[in-house]
């Protein structure tokens, strides 16, 4: 079997031929479109052209995505995509199956299969990205919901009294871009020239303005891990994304947890918290667990 493997970012398309192995056959990337859907749908064909033959394609992408309808609900960061039936209009340029998911649960579906999750029943993973994307496993299963938005944990409100700024969604006060512009304000950088990698090489130095940064992210990553432990009762959280490759964010985000059961009143059920296993190569492999799971057309 040989599908097309699609990890569709806000600014590039990842792609690979793989096999249901999960063997990488080939692979590249390509700039992803700005301007529309036509020009997205033009885009992944000629990524069809050049590897045929295929007998599917599998798609990762941004959004709140119906994947029996094959149908985007919400584009996320490709707007273009609201109100979308993208299989439908895909398959009249590439006539073979095609799924498609969106990126935060394909990430879920890679640990639970090969990953940090193939050894439980119920988890969830945490992707920190541009925002948050979240993943729900429940009996080694991805939990999808009614609309197609369960694990959508971005949306979660923290503070009730400001509900109309966007500052108080945990996606954006939580996000990897947070934690740089968090440190950028206490060294009175360029927000724009400060990158993950630059906070972490600081927090390794011990650099106190980045432990303090880091410290505060991790709290309100700990405080929403803790609620969401106390409604699903998983077994494991992994965290993914870029900074998930720092072991200081794993470590110190344990800490913080480990804070709120010690202060914690009432006895509550304990979760472990890992880094993902797989880092930029998730999106793809969960694409194609969905596309051999069978949620095609």
């Amino acid at each position: 079997m040989r599908v097309l493997v699609l990890d569709i970012g806000g600014t590039f398309i990842k792609y690979a031929c793989m096999d249901e192995s999960m063997e990488f056959l080939a692979r590249g990337r390509t700039s992803t479109p700005r301007d529309g859907r036509e020009e997205l749908i033009e885009a992944i064909g000629r990524i069809y052209d050049s590897l045929l033959p295929l007998d599917g394609i599998a798609i990762s992408m941004p959004g709140i995505i119906d994947t029996e309808k094959g149908y985007c609900r919400m584009g996320g960061a490709l707007g273009y995509n609201d109100d979308f039936y993208l299989r439908q209009s895909l398959y009249r340029r590439c006539p073979v199956k095609i799924s498609m998911e969106n990126d935060a649960k394909c990430a879920a579906l890679a640990e639970a299969a090969a990953g940090s999750l193939r050894d439980v029943n119920d988890g969830f993973v945490l992707i920190f990205g541009t925002m948050i994307g979240g993943g729900y496993i429940k009996d080694r299963k991805l939990h999808r919901g009614k609309h197609s938005s369960a694990g959508e944990v971005s949306y979660l409100i923290t503070d009730r009294d400001s509900m109309a700024s966007l500052d108080t969604v945990w996606g954006n006060r939580c996000s990897a871009l947070r934690l740089c512009r968090m440190y950028a304000g206490r060294k009175g950088l360029d927000p724009d020239q400060v990158d993950g990698v630059q906070v972490f090489q600081a927090v390794n130095r011990r650099d106190r303005d980045a432990l303090d940064c880091l410290e505060q992210f991790s709290r309100e990553i700990a405080v929403q891990i803790f609620n969401l432990q106390t409604v699903l009762d998983v077994e494991r959280f992994a965290i993914g994304g870029g900074i998930s490759a720092q072991p200081a964010l794993i470590r110190s985000v344990r800490a913080q947890l480990q804070e709120l059961y010690r202060h914690c009143p009432y006895t509550v059920s304990q979760v472990e918290v890992v880094a993902c296993a797989f880092q930029n190569d998730a999106n793809l492999i969960g694409a194609l667990q969905c596309f051999l799971q069978g949620t095609t057309a």
